[in-house]
């Protein structure tokens, strides 16, 4: 049996009408999918699957959680997870995934793998930057930093923070080179 062989609808078997499938994006999933920045992952799917004359009208509603490491503290940080993804799926020559909305598969597949369309909707709910609210942080964590960065700025070094020429309040700082550019 395959790492994502849960995922498969079988499209070819279906008759015309409403059709539902559930699935589990778990942190085996991710581990299969290589992802090693997502540590736990428990996220419910829900297909609604509308099929009319050889067209698959997909919605895909996911609910749950991520868990990856605080860009600041390094202590775990669960994100939620609330999204729906939908896509209508066709028969045709060859597979053909050019188009955001539809996508055509060969008429040799008796199935869908839906694995890769959840992976890429999943992740693209994950922000880039991973971070506790203000107060919720490791505090000897923010204690060792903030030595860090006294240390950094008494050397007159920039750490990585300070490097983008922003400081905690979004606005440009003018003491960093280029940042007003």
């Amino acid at each position: 049996m395959g790492k994502f062989t849960a995922y498969k609808v079988q499209l070819a078997q279906l008759k015309d009408g409403h059709h539902e499938q559930d699935f589990v994006v778990d942190t085996e999933f991710f581990k299969n999918m290589e992802r090693t920045d997502i540590h736990k992952a428990d996220v419910k799917v829900h297909l609604d699957l509308e099929k009319k004359h050889d067209v698959y009208d997909c919605t895909f509603h996911c609910q749950g959680y991520v868990e990856v490491a605080c860009d600041r503290c390094l202590d775990p940080l669960e994100i939620e997870i609330a999204t729906d993804y939908h896509i209508i799926v066709k028969y045709g020559d060859s597979y053909n995934d050019e188009s955001d909305d539809i996508l055509v598969i060969p008429e040799s597949n008796p199935y869908l793998n839906v694995a890769y369309m959840l992976y890429d909707t999943i992740v693209l709910c994950i922000p880039l930057r991973h971070v506790h609210p203000i107060g919720k942080c490791n505090r000897a964590m923010l204690t060792a930093l903030s030595k860090h960065r006294s240390a950094a700025s008494d050397n007159g070094g920039i750490d990585d923070d300070d490097a983008s020429g922003f400081d905690d309040a979004g606005e440009i700082d003018p003491s960093v080179p280029g940042a007003d550019e």
